[in-house]
């Protein structure tokens, strides 16, 4: 049973946001880059665990604080008998260790993934205990991307690589033991003190003025949309979308970028751009928010 389910972080929905709006910058690109690529190899996983039939409770993407210190745990299996950890990862390439080090070929140390696993270890059984359950923890790597080799892996290391996941995956499911009770209060807990955004997120400075205007396509993305009548159609991919909900989702999008910022009929209707009445934009802030204030003071909310 999928207690919590996986959705994109408020970093990675920002930085898909600012993509369509303007240039990133090269080291913005990578990193927004890596940001997607480890949500897809974690939906990937995620597709797998979804095909267990054994009774066990599954939590997705969890952000956790333990003596102050924020971590995150990519998927959590609670079974009758332990809890199982699992960190994701999407490498591609060729990777090795050396000397205790993690390495990219043909030299580039990365963050040693097993040290991050222990350390998510750590301070989730420190919660456990904290809460008052004593379960075991078996903590693991999982190397989702086929293309993935390691070279010189450690013995006995709690990796798995992507030819063992079905098998791994095969053999918890022979578990018959059944969740209790005390499982179902443990998993309400744990979703109940996640974290809805994370401290460390990294966005790329920008402002109002540079980002370009106008109604993205909810299908491609392109901010190549005009109106026909109550309709929007992008140009590059022929999406059609009714006027209300695209102008909606814009709103959304504004509030995403500009959190302080008020939602004003003047800011959305130069924000969709491709609007041309704002008697228009009015209508839809007036019927789906709360309008504050009047005059030219009013705001929505």
């Amino acid at each position: 049973m999928i207690i919590k389910t996986r959705s994109q972080s408020i970093e990675l929905q920002s930085y898909e946001l600012l993509n369509k709006r303007m240039n990133l910058a090269e080291q913005d690109k990578q990193y927004f880059n890596n940001l997607k690529k480890g949500h897809d190899g974690e939906r990937m996983f995620d597709t797998l665990i979804e095909k267990l039939q054994c009774d066990c409770l599954v939590i997705n993407d969890l952000l956790l604080t333990t003596n102050n210190t924020t971590y995150q745990i990519d998927s959590l299996l609670i079974m009758p008998d332990a809890i199982y950890l699992f960190e994701v990862k999407n490498f591609e390439g060729d990777f090795y260790y050396q000397s205790n080090r993690f390495y990219k070929r043909p030299k580039a140390e990365m963050v040693d993934p097993l040290i991050q696993l222990k350390r998510t270890e750590s301070l989730f059984d420190m919660l456990l205990q904290k809460l008052g359950f004593n379960i075991p923890i078996n903590a693991w790597i999982v190397f989702i991307n086929s293309e993935f080799t390691l070279y010189q892996a450690p013995l006995d290391s709690p990796i798995i690589f992507p030819t063992q996941i079905n098998r791994f995956l095969k053999n918890l499911d022979r578990n018959t033991s059944k969740i209790t009770q005390k499982h179902r209060a443990l998993a309400e807990k744990l979703v109940s003190l996640h974290i809805q955004e994370s401290p460390y997120k990294q966005l790329p400075t920008y402002e109002y003025a540079q980002l370009q205007k106008g109604i993205s396509c909810k299908m491609c993305g392109g901010i190549s949309v005009l109106i026909e009548g109550k309709t929007c159609i992008c140009t590059q991919c022929g999406q059609q979308e009714p006027v209300e909900s695209a102008v909606l989702r814009s709103v959304k999008e504004f509030k995403q970028l500009f959190p302080n910022e008020r939602i004003t009929t003047n800011v959305i209707f130069d924000w969709c751009r491709v609007v041309k009445s704002k008697r228009r934009i009015n209508r839809i802030l007036s019927k789906h928010y709360k309008i504050i204030g009047t005059h030219q003071w009013a705001y929505y909310e």
